[in-house]
C-alpha cells in the first residue's frame, strides 16, 4: 500500500514533516530526506509515502530502506579548524578535498554553520542539528563573527570607520562592519574586522571596494565561541552545559 499524503496538522505538537524527523535522526539532511521520500525508500507503519510534506508523531513507526529509523540524536556542537584551500560542502562535481572528507568517522553526520570559502580558514561550527545551524547563522540572531585579515594595500582609519555605517556595493547591502588596522608588515595590512551578517565573501568584497586585496582571512570567532589555540584541521566537542548555557532551548531536541 503506498500512502501519498497527510495534511499538516493545524494543532500545533500533533506531528512534524517526517524529512526534518529523518533529519534529526542523524541520517541525512532536510534535502536528502525529501529525495529518498520521492524515491519511495520510506516508509510509516508499512506503507510508502512519497510526498515530504507528510506529518508523523512519535508513535508512528518509520522505516528507510526497511530498517527502523534511530531514534533523535540530542543536539551537539564541534568546533573545527579549517585549513584554507578546503571546500565548506559535503560534495564537490569537480573532486576538490572538503571540510567533511577530513573529519573523523566517528563524529557521525554533521553539518557546517555557515560557511568559509575556499581560500579562507579559521573557526568553523559543526552541529548534527539543522535547526540549530540555521538559527546560528541568522543575522537576526545578532552573533558577532571576528576575523583576522591580512590584505595587499592602503587604508586609513576614515574608510574603515565609514564601515560601521554599512555599505551598499553591486546592488546588495552591506550591514554594519567593524574594522580597525591591527598593524603593517610590507606592503600588507593586518585588520580586526568583525560583522553580524556574513554574506558571500563579505569581508573580500567589501576591502576590495576600499582597494585592499585580501591575501589571508582567519575567523577567529562565532558568536561566543572562539578558535582558540585549537590546531588546523583538528576538531573539538562544545560541552553540553556550554551549549545549552548560549543558545538555550534551541540546543535540546
Amino acid at each position: 500500500m503506498m500512502q501519498t499524503e497527510r495534511e499538516p496538522p493545524d494543532a500545533p505538537g500533533k506531528g512534524e514533516r517526517i524529512a526534518k524527523v529523518i533529519a534529526r535522526a542523524g541520517l541525512c539532511s532536510r534535502r536528502e530526506a525529501e529525495r529518498w521520500i520521492g524515491e519511495g525508500r520510506v516508509a510509516v507503519g508499512g506503507s510508502v509515502i512519497t510526498v515530504p510534506s507528510f506529518c508523523v508523531g512519535t508513535k508512528d513507526a518509520i522505516t528507510v530502506d526497511g530498517r527502523p529509523l534511530p531514534a533523535a540524536q540530542s543536539a551537539r556542537l564541534w568546533r573545527y579548524h579549517k585549513a584554507p584551500g578546503v571546500l565548506t560542502t559535503h560534495r564537490d562535481p569537480q573532486g576538490r578535498p572538503t571540510v567533511f572528507d577530513r573529519l573523523p568517522e566517528a563524529l557521525g553526520r554533521v553539518i557546517a554553520v555557515g560557511r568559509l570559502d575556499m581560500a579562507s580558514e579559521g573557526l568553523l561550527l559543526l552541529t548534527n542539528d539543522g535547526a540549530l545551524a540555521r538559527w546560528m547563522a541568522l543575522p537576526a540572531t545578532g552573533w558577532l563573527r571576528r576575523y583576522r585579515v591580512r590584505a595587499f594595500g592602503e587604508v586609513d582609519d576614515g574608510a574603515l570607520a565609514r564601515l560601521g555605517a554599512g555599505i551598499r556595493l553591486n546592488g546588495l547591502n552591506y550591514g554594519p562592519i567593524e574594522a580597525r588596522i591591527d598593524g603593517r608588515k610590507g606592503s600588507n595590512v593586518w585588520l580586526n574586522v568583525a560583522l553580524r551578517e556574513g554574506k558571500n565573501r563579505e569581508v573580500r568584497v567589501v576591502l576590495a571596494h576600499l582597494g585592499l586585496q585580501v591575501n589571508r582571512l582567519i575567523r577567529v570567532s562565532y558568536g561566543p565561541f572562539q578558535l582558540g589555540n585549537l590546531p588546523r584541521g583538528e576538531v573539538a566537542s562544545i560541552a553540553q552545559k556550554v551549549l545549552l548555557e548560549q543558545v538555550g532551548r534551541r540546543g535540546q531536541r
